[in-house]
């Protein structure tokens, strides 16, 4: 009977980790984890605000900008719940169809977040190539069926990950690599054939970030292009500081993403407190510099969020 409750009991739980062999760290761990949930919500929402309240922000840019600060902000708290759970509480159990729930909204987030970035970089390109017909071709039901065409695609793709992973049966280990649930991860704890598995997480990896990845390619060598076509140095440089931005924003997206793939295949000789760390930064970093990037380098973000917290009473 009791070897029947333990195998059950792996069955409905995994065990999530924080730092390996240094549990005593964890609590210290904490705490840069909350100043980053801290930032990453301030950040995130302050730029939300200042977007739907100024009315000189309402264009395809900010817009875009706006689903990208929703979004960094729905990825955090997709891992903040057994983030802290582990860190500040070390409660490491977690039910498997909690963690099932967490593995879907990460990586449809992730898949979101790709998306996004796409979007803004054809925001980029028709702003360069087609700066009279900007407004006429990005209006407002425009980038909503890009929104809504974006969180569509990576749900489609996402969906089925949960049902995938639930038919599987785990009858041995339950303890996962980091403080959260991810597709990979769970799968190669499963006793059984994981192919079908597999193959799916590879045609959805192919179908959202290297497709993503590739069409960034494409759009920034029509970028570069249609910039060799304006005549003017002054004006080549002012159109590509507009650029700027985003290309860190992607660099910061797929630099953490590709780094974390490389760590799992090759990483397995390194200490396991890199491969925490590098978890950490993975989900963390990416929302807390893109909103602080952002806000710093667009003039008209950062004086509007001065205007927003001063209530109005400096005048441009």
């Amino acid at each position: 009977m009791s070897v029947l409750n333990h195998t059950t009991w792996h069955h409905q739980t995994f065990t999530l980790t924080g730092i390996p062999g240094m549990s005593e760290k964890d609590f210290w761990m904490a705490l840069p984890l909350c100043l980053l949930y801290s930032t990453t919500f301030l950040a995130n929402v302050t730029i939300l605000v200042v977007i739907k309240v100024e009315r000189s922000l309402h264009k395809p840019m900010y817009y875009f900008l706006a689903m990208l600060a929703a979004t960094d902000l729905s990825l955090s708290f997709s891992s903040m719940p057994t983030m802290l759970s582990v860190h500040w509480f070390n409660w490491r159990s977690v039910t498997f169809d909690a963690c099932i729930t967490q593995m879907f909204f990460i990586h449809t987030f992730e898949g979101v977040e790709s998306g996004v970035l796409v979007a803004m970089a054809f925001d980029r390109f028709v702003a360069i190539r087609f700066p009279l017909h900007y407004a006429t071709i990005l209006t407002h039901g425009v980038i909503g069926k890009i929104g809504a065409a974006v969180l569509l695609r990576s749900v489609g793709a996402v969906l089925p990950v949960p049902f995938l992973i639930k038919r599987l049966p785990f009858c041995n280990s339950n303890v996962l690599s980091h403080t959260y649930c991810l597709h990979q991860d769970a799968m190669r704890l499963a006793c059984a054939d994981t192919r079908v598995n597999n193959i799916y997480g590879l045609l959805a990896v192919i179908f959202t970030i290297v497709l993503d990845t590739l069409i960034l390619l494409v759009s920034y060598i029509l970028i570069f292009h249609a910039v060799l076509g304006i005549a003017s140095w002054e004006e080549r440089l002012k159109a590509l500081n507009t650029c700027l931005s985003h290309i860190f924003a992607v660099l910061l997206f797929y630099v953490p993403l590709i780094g974390m793939t490389l760590i799992h295949r090759y990483g397995k000789h390194l200490s396991p407190v890199v491969h925490t760390l590098m978890a950490n930064i993975y989900l963390l970093l990416p929302p807390v510099l893109n909103l602080i990037m952002y806000s710093v380098r667009t003039k008209q973000i950062w004086w509007q969020i001065v205007r927003v917290f001063c209530r109005g009473r400096i005048d441009p």
